[in-house]
Order: structure tokens, then C-alpha cells, then sequence
């Protein structure tokens, strides 16, 4: 996940980049490269109203910047 600053594109590759580089690093630790996935969501997913065009704090900002894991039982 990223904040809303910088163009929507760069934010969706710049959050998929993040989510393979925590794959990497899960990967590393000896997790199968099977057993995970990485999905970038850029900002389309943001927790507080700091949306394109919002005047917002650097910490408001700093929230959506994120990295989340989903453990899914299969």
C-alpha cells in the first residue's frame, strides 16, 4: 500500500515492487515461494481520508504506507 502522493500508476508499481521485496525477504526465511503471493494495491486502499487533492500531515500520510499479510488456511 501507498500514501496518495505521486500519480496513481507509479503508486500501484511502487506497492507491487514492496510486496514482492517482503515475498523476497518471507522467502529467504525458508517459507516455500509456493506457499505466497505478492499483490500491490498502490492507494486504492487507504485507512484515513488522505485521498489525491487532501491536505494531510506527513503521519496521516505515513499510514498508508503499509505492508499487510493475509493468512489463508487452504
Amino acid at each position: 500500500h501507498t500514501d496518495s502522493r505521486g500519480k496513481d500508476a507509479y503508486n500501484l508499481t511502487l506497492s507491487q515492487k514492496r510486496a514482492e521485496s517482503a515475498v523476497q525477504y518471507i522467502i529467504s526465511r525458508g517459507v516455500n515461494k509456493n506457499r505466497i503471493t505478492a499483490k500491490g494495491y498502490g492507494e486504492t486502499q487507504l485507512l484515513n481520508k488522505c485521498a489525491n487533492n487532501v491536505s494531510c500531515s506527513d503521519a496521516e500520510h505515513q499510514l498508508n504506507r503499509r505492508t499487510e499479510f493475509k493468512i489463508v488456511k487452504q
